[in-house]
């Protein structure tokens, strides 16, 4: 969704907001279907970017390791699996993990480490036995366990990972080629799902934004959510929704001066990027937030994070801006 199709002059362009859904949802429906006829032969490409599942699980040197973990970290959690050739109980950890990260589906990729070969590394991370695992997310170090721990264990552990990469740093990974052979079954039965069910609330959501009940609009897609957490429609229109009810109220003019007399205020800087966004200046909003990131502490700083995330939902995880954004992100807080 492109928030420059959006306006605010006085008045929220609805019917702007309504058209930009609509196009998102087709685009969406227009890649499940080519994913669709692709599984049953018709021969569509998967989406520019796409990976195959051969992608995510990776080995990693000391020479490649700030290029193939660091820099990757900011758009996928990295998990590191410390292992070596004469290690059973690697053998017995290994093949889960990456059984594991395939199923993520683009949500995790695993980089395998040789401690033999790279002494450097084990002494960087201080690792005392082996296999030891630890992630990586938006260049921040985080020790998962060491040794070999119960699929279960280990499966809650990676969904937290996700959760964390998600909520946090706005991560949600890459995405994988649903034709490559050895994808995860699970990606190809959701290709292949219908929207179904949720249908009539999306549209009671747009019937509220044509009446310009955006109390409505965000409780409908709400309810979408509360049944269905990761459909991708109701994710984007809620976002769109609440940034529209935050900005209908406000004098323009007020809250730029606001912003432009105190730019280590949160709320001032937060409202400012909400117009900012709203007026088509993604690349301001997004780097107001960062800036004022980068000068603020505590519950503070988590307020202006947490409100940069929320507009990375408007315009999408797949625009380039957003990605730029994360890892700048990144940067600041680490």
């Amino acid at each position: 969704m492109q928030p420059r199709n959006m306006s605010m002059s006085g008045v929220v362009d609805l019917a702007a907001v309504k058209a930009a859904g609509e196009a998102k949802a087709k685009a969406e429906q227009a890649r499940a279907e080519a994913a669709r006829q692709a599984g049953q032969g018709g021969g569509a490409g998967p989406s520019a970017g796409a990976v195959p599942p051969s992608a995510l699980v990776i080995d990693v040197d000391e020479a490649g390791f700030e290029r193939d973990v660091l820099q990757l970290s900011a758009e996928v959690p990295v998990v590191l699996d410390f292992w070596a050739e004469w290690c059973q109980p690697c053998k017995q950890l290994s093949p889960l993990l990456e059984r594991l990260t395939v199923e993520a589906n683009g949500r995790l990729v695993l980089a395998k480490v040789d401690v033999d070969a790279n002494q450097m590394l084990m002494q960087q991370f201080q690792i005392q036995g082996i296999p030891a695992v630890f992630a990586v997310v938006a260049g921040q170090v985080l020790p998962l366990f060491q040794g070999v721990a119960p699929e279960q264990q280990i499966r809650e552990t990676l969904a937290q990972l996700v959760q964390v990469a998600e909520e946090r740093f706005g991560i949600i990974g890459i995405e994988v080629d649903p034709n490559t052979e050895g994808a995860a079954p699970a990606a190809a039965a959701e290709a292949e799902t219908p929207a179904g069910p949720h249908d009539a609330l999306l549209e009671a959501a747009v019937v509220a934004l044509d009446a310009g009940d955006l109390g409505g609009a965000v409780q409908a897609y709400k309810n979408v959510l509360a049944d269905d957490p990761a459909n991708t429609e109701a994710k984007l229109g809620l976002a769109q929704a609440e940034l529209l009810a935050r900005v209908q109220h406000m004098n323009p003019q007020a809250v730029r001066s606001a912003a432009a007399e105190n730019p280590k205020d949160p709320a001032a800087q937060i409202a400012a990027a909400d117009l900012d966004l709203v007026g088509g200046h993604v690349e301001d909003a997004f780097g107001r937030l960062v800036d004022t990131v980068r000068v603020t502490f505590g519950e503070d700083r988590d307020a202006v994070r947490l409100r940069l995330l929320e507009l990375f939902e408007v315009i999408g995880a797949d625009d380039p801006r957003v990605s730029a954004a994360r890892t700048a992100l990144a940067r600041v807080l680490f």
